[in-house]
């Protein structure tokens, strides 16, 4: 394992790699938006409220329905896009090693997940629409806070187990198991366990994390990390992830977003407000204008996109910060980053805009130079 330079033919795949993936993210967009956009101008959304009204006037049965049947087509009409970017774009590039079967297996899982948790914030938001329709955006907004603190709890031991599985490192890596311990109860932060998860069966792609809140927090590491990389760089990793903790990132970020969601939600009522009189709806919690919620709630995403982006790359440098001053090993971090880069395909130095636009981590050629001056200055 003394892979330490960049691999300069694999950071061009990397550069054409990233770019599909742009592109295919802007169809996304573009056809995400021309859908609901055609629901409204169609007249599909009324005529199809009124087709379920046929079959039952119950307020959470009419919302089901039509979630249901909107999500559902528009699920079918982008499952090509989504075969083609999960499946055969990864393969092509050789980071995956997921089988057909086990893509197929995820997007139920997906699906059905996604079902379960999506439906009940529609449930919930339309519940509070038809109670408070002024003061809507409010409530809405603090159930979404407690909802997402329960999510980030439970992750790691009932979402996160449903497609991978987990084992306590423990029982192999017992001295890393010790040294992980020891770094994060040094960073004042009580884990569960050191835990292996097998990313190996769908990617070639390393991770690592510090999952849940409270009693379920926990070091996860994925086993492509533990194939590839040593010890040393694996702790530089992990205290990178440490250091949001110390940094209490993960609080404030929780506030930082549930603010934006508010901003978000609040722009969405006024929306709702204006497609229920430009549409003919019966006011905003009709399920009829559920399009136009989510219209404006898509361009508030893209439109606080970089801003959020600019908060969370702040947020990352301290974390590496914090990591470079935990371990006292720049050599390993830069190591570290350098490996990732060479493995996840990961293009190290994007343009700028894209930087500025899509990326939540600083670019990894900044990542590395601040890795490579702390050991530089260590040996010096």
């Amino acid at each position: 394992m003394e892979e330490s330079n960049l691999d300069l033919e694999r950071q061009e795949k990397a550069k054409e790699y990233a770019g599909v993936n742009r592109r295919l993210m802007v169809v996304d967009l573009a056809i995400g938006a021309l859908y609901a956009i055609a629901w409204l101008l169609l007249g599909w959304s009324a005529a199809l409220k009124t087709s379920l009204i046929g079959i039952s006037n119950n307020q959470c049965l009419l919302v089901a329905g039509f979630a249901l049947v909107f999500g559902g087509i528009y699920y079918l009409l982008t499952l090509p896009l989504s075969y083609y970017s999960g499946f055969i774009l990864p393969h092509s590039y050789e980071m995956s090693t997921q089988t057909l079967g086990g893509w197929i297996s995820d997007q139920i899982k997906g699906i059905a997940l996604g079902g379960l948790l999506g439906g009940l914030i529609l449930e919930i938001i339309y519940a509070v629409l038809r109670a408070t329709p002024n003061a809507w955006w409010l409530w809405a907004g603090a159930i979404l806070l407690l909802f997402n603190v329960i999510l980030a709890n439970l992750a790691p031991v009932l979402l996160m187990p449903i497609f991978y599985k987990f084992q306590p490192l423990d029982q192999e890596r017992e001295d890393l198991t010790e040294r992980l311990v020891r770094l994060a109860e040094k960073a004042g932060t009580h884990v569960q366990g050191v835990f292996k998860f097998d990313m190996s069966r769908r990617t070639k792609a390393a991770n690592a994390a510090l999952a849940g809140l409270g009693n379920t927090r926990r070091i996860i590491l994925g086993d492509t990390l533990l194939n590839e990389f040593s010890d040393d760089e694996i702790e530089t990793v992990l205290a990178h992830e440490l250091g949001h903790q110390v940094n209490k990132d993960i609080p404030v970020g929780i506030v930082v977003q549930s603010a934006l969601t508010l901003g978000g939600l609040y722009l969405a009522s006024l929306g709702l407000r204006w497609g229920a009189a430009y549409f003919g709806f019966n006011g905003a919690a009709d399920i009829a204008a559920l399009p136009v919620l989510g219209l404006v709630m898509g361009a508030y995403g893209l439109v606080t996109m970089p801003l959020s982006n600019a908060y969370s790359r702040w947020r990352e440098r301290r974390a590496d910060e914090y990591a470079l001053k935990a371990t006292g090993n720049g050599e390993a971090y830069t190591s570290a980053l350098v490996r990732l880069a060479n493995q996840n395909l990961a293009e190290v130095d994007p343009p700028s805009w894209v930087e500025f636009l899509l990326y939540s981590h600083p670019a990894l050629s900044k990542r590395i130079a601040m890795a490579q001056k702390a050991s530089d200055l260590k040996a010096g």
